[in-house]
């Protein structure tokens, strides 16, 4: 996973960071605290620690006003504590720190698992085939079933959510959540809402889902794609409807038939030749988890949804001055895109 310098503006204090290490991680070198960046995401920021032969990885809030109950790192850290031992997966957390004081926010450190995050290209020197392509499109939908098969009370996570009415607390949320964030007027809004809230199906047995599960939050095995070291990004995990996770993941989930447009809103690698489309994706993951999905229209619909409001809360923050990042600039036509996408699949009727 590639590193950057620490930008500039986000107030990361070596010396308060380094000394509250000291107090709650075992065992740690001799040795001063460096740090870099990870490069990639648009949400939490996350840094790589070193003191020596160790190293951590630390994740806290964005930057600016965050909606309520937002980037949690203290839930987030909690879950992975519990999730870890029956999904090893999930990187164990070393320590949680909520004093403000030492970096401006809210901030938990976990261990850091070596490999590649595979993204909108492939790592240097690595020549896509199909087979490879075939082969990790197989690793993230048996990665995701794996996730869906761990008991929710048996690793002491039965409490982490309310699956009684979650679906209808998904599409109330999340429709407030753009409308709190909305910047441009984009017509079709109004329609996708009142469909997605008049045809809410019925869900499955609730499991933990992970409600960002996408290539990117995999750690891949340098010398084999098609192995997964851990998965990231636990935030949202929550115990609800798994169908809803796996539409969450298909829509960021390209495929070379997809208009350039939508391709272009989250750029991976998957509409490379070899990868499985998202119906051959929804056919594995319906043969490995005995999961019916035959409502899988409605949470489509609702996955690209949910990532246009997503992407819109991100372009608020920049269109507000609250984040000076460049990446967000044109987040809000990648918003425009999704919208009229959702229409387009209700329109259609299927997927």
């Amino acid at each position: 996973m590639d590193t950057i310098r620490v930008r500039e503006g986000e107030g990361f204090d070596l010396k308060a960071v380094e000394g509250y290490l000291r107090e709650h991680v075992e065992d740690l070198p001799e040795g001063d605290l460096e740090v870099r960046q990870f490069s990639s995401g648009a949400s939490n920021l996350t840094y790589l620690l070193k003191i020596g032969g160790w190293e951590g990885v630390l994740r806290r809030p964005p930057l600016g006003p965050i909606p309520p109950r937002a980037h949690d790192m203290g839930r987030e850290s909690r879950v992975l504590a519990r999730l870890h031992e029956p999904y090893p997966l999930a990187p164990r957390p070393y320590c949680f720190c909520e004093d403000e004081s030492v970096m401006g926010a809210p901030f938990y450190v976990m261990e850091r698992r070596e490999g590649v995050v595979v993204d909108n290209e492939f790592p240097e020197g690595v020549e896509p085939t199909r087979e490879m392509g075939r082969g990790i499109s197989r690793t993230v939908a048996d990665t995701l079933v794996g996730l869906h098969a761990v008991d929710p009370y048996e690793a002491d996570l039965g409490d982490l959510g309310r699956p009684e009415g979650f679906l209808e607390r998904q599409v109330e949320g999340w429709i407030g959540r753009y409308e709190k964030a909305r910047t441009d007027e984009i017509g079709g809004v109004g329609p996708l809402t009142r469909w997605l809230s008049e045809e809410i199906p019925e869900s499955p047995e609730p499991t933990i889902i992970h409600n960002d599960f996408k290539l990117n939050n995999l750690v891949l095995d340098p010398d084999d794609l098609t192995e997964v070291r851990a998965v990231l990004d636990w935030e949202m995990a929550t115990v609800g409807d798994p169908l809803f996770d796996l539409a969450v993941s298909l829509s960021y989930w390209t495929e070379p038939g997809d208009p350039r447009e939508l391709k272009e809103v989250m750029p991976t690698v998957t509409s490379t030749p070899g990868f499985m489309t998202r119906k051959e994706f929804m056919e594995r993951y319906a043969q490995t988890s005995g999961r019916d999905l035959s409502k899988m229209h409605w949470y489509m619909v609702f996955g690209y949804f949910k990532l246009a409001a997503i992407l819109q809360q991100i372009y608020a923050r920049w269109e507000k001055g609250q984040t000076t990042d460049e990446r967000f600039a044109d987040f809000d036509g990648r918003v425009r895109t999704l919208i009229l996408y959702a229409n387009h699949l209700i329109e259609r009727g299927d997927l």
